[in-house]
């Protein structure tokens, strides 16, 4: 069993990235995440997920 972490500006972004990793893999579990912190008045996102996979290799 194996983790691969992504972490992304963009909620697209972690789709896109997500969905390229885990075609022809075994997915036990993915766990997802966003934070929000604010810069002055800017709102900065932080989406991330942690895929928990088996390594068949």
């Amino acid at each position: 069993m194996k983790v691969k972490v992504f972490d992304c500006d963009h909620e697209k972004d972690l789709e896109d990235n997500i969905n390229e990793f885990i075609d022809g893999r075994e997915i036990m579990d993915i766990k997802y995440q966003v934070s929000v912190t604010v810069s002055g008045e800017e709102q900065i996102y932080c989406f991330s997920a942690m895929i928990i996979y088996i390594d068949k290799g």
